[in-house]
């Protein structure tokens, strides 16, 4: 090898160790604001109960789905049927790792007032006072829980739609009976009375068909919901207004047996299913639908949204009524279901949460989502305002529609003791129910068991 060609080597060999140091040397610094870009998109986690139909998650996938265009905000949006809802909302909760946000429709009674009491949801007081006044007084009273952890009561979940139970039916069967839906008697007595009575003449007509779909099963969110009403109508206070218990007035415990022989007495007679103590929750929707009841109260409008497309089944055949007057006369008072949404206070992204809520609780993007949902009504006046909800010409809105304007309502009791939330849970009065029906125990021994089991379970909260 020449020495020319020996140093034209050395040179090139020193030229490439010094682009190499260079290039090594030259990295550029991290972009600090792209960092924080990246960890302020970390996605905003929401979980929420799966819709009975396909219309209900796809309503909420266009919110999630306008609101990400908006903001450039990404949402991770999870859809879980109602028992595994609770079961991960639970194991996340222990592990510390909740969602940030929470809708379950059984929650609302049977697991955020503990939540709130425990110090485990966050104040949302900043998204709810700016309309406060927009809201009915006892749709708030329905999210006023008391934190025990911080000694105050506050807003700990947002209510952005609610429902109340209804009696659903079928008006050609009940003309086929020979009476006239459209003059049912407010009388209690009278309108169950006629409804047994319409049983009897379809019977004769050689109909295999019961008149009550009753839910009284263990497990059926509508079981426990149609006893509170049952309890309500007999005037029946579990609490007052303090969240104190009231069971050990004699008056109240007569009215708990009266409740309780009242309702099980149809079963016993033969005008509920004898099935009906083993249904699962959408049980008594799916007996009315496939005409084994004419008749079955329910809590949303799930029913007449199954028949929408009929418009002749949902216009003409299918209807719904109001509840008669109470026993003693007096207009019926609703025990309404305030659909909640939850922060919880062990979730990352409190600020974007509460925004994402404000920005939900518009009445330009909830209207339209309760309306394509199809389940449940307003509670905000703006969303009122829409004459789609009270249309006369449509037979379940309008019925519904004016119970609830008509402001005769009352929250669930665990809204004013959480306590009353583990009643729920435990569904203590259906277990009563049962007792009558499948033990035959007198009504009597089923009231005093389900009073002293509420006042054991109040006690462990003192």
């Amino acid at each position: 090898m020449t020495p020319t060609r020996s140093l034209y080597r050395l040179l090139l060999l020193a030229l490439l160790v010094s682009l190499i140091t260079i290039a090594c040397n030259s990295n550029p610094k991290p972009d600090v604001a792209s960092v924080d870009d990246a960890s302020t998109q970390t996605a905003l986690s929401i979980w929420w109960e799966k819709g009975f139909a396909l219309e209900e998650d796809e309503a909420l996938q266009q919110v999630v789905d306008t609101w990400q265009e908006q903001t450039s905000n990404p949402i991770k949006l999870s859809f879980y049927t109602t028992d595994d809802l609770a079961a991960r909302a639970q194991r996340a909760l222990q592990a510390g790792n909740p969602p940030d946000l929470m809708m379950s429709h059984s929650a609302e009674h049977s697991i955020n007032p503990r939540l709130a009491w425990q110090g485990k949801l966050v104040d949302v007081s900043s998204v709810i006072e700016p309309i406060r006044d927009t809201y009915p007084r006892d749709v708030l009273d329905g999210v006023r829980f008391y934190n025990n952890v911080e000694k105050k009561r506050s807003y700990y979940a947002v209510p952005f739609s609610q429902t109340a139970m209804h009696p659903f039916y079928w008006r050609d069967l009940v003309k086929q009976a020979g009476f006239d839906d459209r003059n049912f008697p407010q009388n209690w007595d009278e309108y169950w009375n006629t409804w047994k009575q319409i049983q009897d003449k379809l019977r004769q007509q050689g109909q295999n068909i019961y008149s009550l779909g009753f839910p009284l099963s263990l497990g059926s969110a509508d079981a426990d919901h149609f006893f509170e009403q049952v309890l309500e109508a007999f005037d029946v206070r579990v609490l007052n207004a303090e969240g104190q218990l009231q069971v050990d007035d004699s008056t109240v415990r007569q009215r708990i047996m009266d409740s309780l022989g009242w309702i099980t007495q149809f079963y016993q007679q033969g005008y509920v299913p004898p099935d009906a103590v083993k249904w699962l929750s959408p049980d008594n929707n799916n007996n009315l639908l496939n005409r084994a009841v004419v008749m079955t109260p329910n809590a949303t409008l799930s029913i007449p949204t199954a028949v929408y497309q009929d418009q002749d089944t949902y216009l003409n055949k299918l209807g719904t009524l109001e509840l008669p007057n109470k026993p003693n006369g007096q207009p019926m008072r609703y025990v309404v279901l305030h659909r909640q949404i939850v922060v919880f206070a062990d979730a990352k992204q409190h600020d974007t949460a509460k925004q994402f809520l404000s920005y939900l609780l518009n009445a330009d993007t909830l209207g339209p989502y309760l309306k394509a949902s199809g389940r449940n009504l307003p509670v905000t006046q703006p969303v009122w305002d829409d004459p789609f909800w009270t249309n006369p010409a449509d037979p379940h809105l309008s019925i519904t529609s004016k119970v609830l304007l008509q402001g005769q309502t009352r929250p669930f009791y665990s809204a004013y003791h959480p306590a009353y939330s583990v009643v729920i849970e435990e569904e203590i009065w259906t277990r009563a129910i049962n007792r009558i029906l499948l033990e035959k125990i007198p009504v009597e021994q089923a009231a005093d068991e389900a009073i002293d089991k509420i006042k054991q379970t109040f006690d462990q909260w003192r």
